[in-house]
């Protein structure tokens, strides 16, 4: 097996393990998250070694689409760290073996403070499983690693079913896109890509505009008047037809025949990109990047223009560029 076919047979191994992971989905996972939903706490996530790397990605998931997470490792709850726990809380235990020493010993202080443990394990009849008040099987048939040791397909089980969790609880508290931008303000970027295409698009006399009628020289002349890297060529009611940019211009100019009289209709580029202004600013920013263009004009449902976006009105003035440069 060469090293291609060997990474597709780790592939293989792991989805077919996230596969048969829904036939072991029961009634378990309904009161977990019932159990979230009723709690007045967090949910405090804990394991070791890998099993612990996943649970701290599940509490970020969770943190940040509306269910209070934490993160808490067994050694240092032992030494201390367990005061952060209080019987409002959900405890979510992490171990594929579920016999995992360290995690274990923390389980009697746990259910002495009286709050709920569930566990994410490969074994349910483990310790783990005998002492959680509710068992939630991520066991898989094998890791994908040869050796059998590193765990592999077994923490892509965790890590599916914590996903599944928090988009459980995600529909289930209700939780909308405005509710995800409080906890991803993302700087000033993020809150500029976060409003509608119509809250940043120059509008009104301000956009370049020549009917379908008008020469190459007239639209030169709207085109250099405004300074904003392109025309629009309208028709009846706005209605946009095409677009003539600096660099088409320079096209004609490079090539012959270049006679400012010709209608500016025979020279543009006709159906344009365009983005909807009720569209989020990233979508317009997605497809500026995608076809390396820095103007786009914003259109109604009837393809009328109603405004001109450019590049800098999404990033500002110089300050970005794309692929992070």
């Amino acid at each position: 097996m060469n090293r291609i076919e060997q990474a597709a047979e780790v592939i293989r191994t792991e989805a077919d393990a996230l596969l048969n992971l829904t036939h072991r989905l029961d009634d378990n996972f309904d009161k977990a998250v019932t159990a979230i939903l009723e709690s007045e706490g967090r949910v405090v996530i804990t394991g070791i070694g890998k099993s612990g790397l996943i649970g701290r990605k599940i509490a970020a998931t969770l943190s940040s689409t509306g269910t209070r997470a934490v993160f808490m490792h067994p050694v240092e709850a032992m030494h201390g760290d367990l005061g952060m726990v209080s019987p409002r809380d959900v405890v979510l235990a992490i171990s594929n073996s579920g016999e995992t020493i360290e995690l274990n010993h923390l389980l009697p202080s746990i259910k002495a403070l009286g709050c709920p443990v569930v566990a994410f394990t490969g074994n349910p009849k483990s310790t783990l499983g005998q002492h959680a008040d509710l068992v939630i099987d991520t066991g898989v048939e094998k890791e994908a690693c040869p050796l059998g040791l590193a765990p592999t397909s077994s923490t892509t089980a965790q890590l599916a079913m914590g996903d599944a969790l928090s988009v459980v609880l995600i529909d289930a508290k209700g939780f909308q896109p405005d509710d995800f931008k409080k906890f991803h303000p993302g700087g000033a970027l993020g809150q500029r890509l976060s409003l509608q295409v119509s809250e940043m698009m120059v509008t009104g006399d301000k956009i370049p505009l020549v009917p379908a009628s008008a020469s190459i020289g007239e639209a030169l002349t709207a085109l250099d008047a405004l300074r904003l890297g392109a025309v629009f060529v309208t028709g009846d009611e706005g209605l946009l037809l095409g677009l003539l940019s600096d660099g088409d211009v320079r096209h004609l100019m490079a090539g012959e025949g270049f006679d400012l009289t010709r209608p500016v209709s025979e020279v543009m580029t006709r159906s344009p990109r365009s983005v909807a202004t009720t569209a989020p600013a990233y979508d317009a920013l997605n497809m500026m990047e995608a076809h390396q263009i820095t103007v786009l004009p914003a259109t109604d449902e009837q393809g009328r223009v109603k405004g001109l976006l450019h590049l800098h009105d999404i990033l500002g003035k110089g300050a970005f560029q794309f692929n992070g440069s």
